[in-house]
């Protein structure tokens, strides 16, 4: 049987399509599902994502989804980051991920207690319980209204000893972190604008009535990787082992329970969904600015071709991409906010006239689109090219 071979030209204008960006959406939901997830660990980065990709941005409506319609919810889920996903997928994220993300972070807070002279498994369960029962009680909290109602939640635990960075936090965030990873609480409204990574807190129940419902694992995982290649495919075994976080093993038995066909990408082999076999129109020119950790930039493991070489100038030193301006598919420079409030960007390669001039109308839209909102790095380090446009 002949294996079809996907160039990059037809992996780029799968991703202009399928990824919302040559093809706006209506609303931030259309954006999520066609994105699977949107990274959700700096809180804007989910404003932004979702603006480069509606007809017509609005902060109000994404908030209505996230918080009031409750269409969207932030889980710890794949990689153990925080994504934002459509309330009707977070079944499968948590069968696929983040029961699995939990059960490490339990084993990780227990150590803490323990080292601490706190208790033991049976001192956190109790804490955990008094804690669930405060925020149904209180319907929504923030951890310092919980820390007043279930006072263990102020013990200290020691983080990074002997480092430059050594902490002694409080036990609050590390019990709320584990039970939103076990899908029992849910991160809701921030204090603030919706930059702010301050959150509050509610029980599942709120968002999702009866709770999650429970998938066997095997299933939500393939349900997983189905779902990525439907919007991110082509793609090599590496790639979904490193966007999911599953093992190999994992990712192997995932693919045997779901339709999917070889092809060749660039002499590896890759997997798309069986019924996508066929190539794919253009989806003509489009040019974007999309956001630091941006679900389209951080979609591959391997992501030379549309990256190219530009990785060390537009990612920080842990992996973490900054914003990015996208021409036809590929990454061509990278933008930043000034302090007075401007986008400006930086281009790494000649991209015509015609390009340069739509991504410098762009960056003036969006800048006038952010008014007196203010960015800044909270998950991540400035990569090279944002740190010298902000200089």
């Amino acid at each position: 049987m002949t294996v079809r071979a996907i160039k990059a030209e037809e992996r780029r204008a799968r991703l202009g399509a399928r990824h919302r960006l040559a093809d706006p959406a209506d609303t931030v939901v259309d954006v999520a599902q066609a994105l699977v997830a949107l990274h959700g660990t700096d809180p804007a980065s989910v404003h932004l994502a979702a603006a480069a990709r509606m007809r017509v941005p609005d902060v109000g409506a994404v908030e209505r989804a996230l918080y009031d319609d409750r269409l969207l919810l932030r889980m710890l889920a794949m990689r153990r980051t925080v994504f934002t996903v459509p309330a009707e997928s977070a079944p499968v994220v948590q069968a696929a991920c983040s029961d699995e993300v939990a059960r490490r972070e339990r084993r990780k807070t227990l150590r803490f207690i323990e080292q601490a002279g706190l208790g033991d498994d049976a001192w956190l369960r109790e804490v955990e319980e008094a804690t669930v029962a405060a925020l149904r009680a209180r319907g929504e909290a923030f951890a310092a209204d919980l820390s007043a109602d279930v006072p263990r939640l102020k013990e200290r635990i020691l983080l990074a000893e002997g480092k430059a960075y050594e902490a002694r936090p409080t036990i609050a965030n590390r019990v709320l972190l584990g039970l939103a990873a076990e899908g029992r609480v849910v991160r809701g409204r921030p204090r603030g604008s919706w930059t702010s990574s301050q959150f509050s807190w509610s029980p599942i129940e709120a968002w999702l009535p009866g709770g999650l419902p429970r998938v066997p694992a095997e299933e939500a995982r393939a349900e997983l990787v189905r779902r990525w290649l439907g919007a991110y495919g082509p793609g090599t075994v590496s790639d979904l082992k490193w966007w999911t976080g599953l093992t190999l093993t994992q990712v192997r038995k995932a693919l045997e329970r779901i339709a999917v066909a070889r092809v060749e990408l660039a002499g590896e082999d890759g997997y798309v969904l069986a019924e996508d076999v066929e190539p794919v129109p253009d989806p003509g020119p489009w040019v974007a600015l999309l956001p630091a950790l941006d679900p389209t930039v951080m979609g591959w493991a391997g992501r030379d071709w549309y990256l190219g070489g530009h990785g060390p100038l537009l990612f920080d030193r842990n992996g973490n991409a900054g914003p990015t301006v996208w021409c036809d598919g590929r990454v061509v420079g990278g933008w930043a906010q000034r302090a007075d409030g401007e986008v400006v960007h930086r281009l790494l390669e000649d991209v015509g006239a015609e390009a340069a001039a739509a991504i410098a109308a762009e960056a003036a839209r969006l800048t006038s689109w952010l008014g007196p909102v203010r960015l800044a790095p909270r998950a991540r380090g400035r990569s090279p090219v944002e740190a010298e446009l902000v200089a």
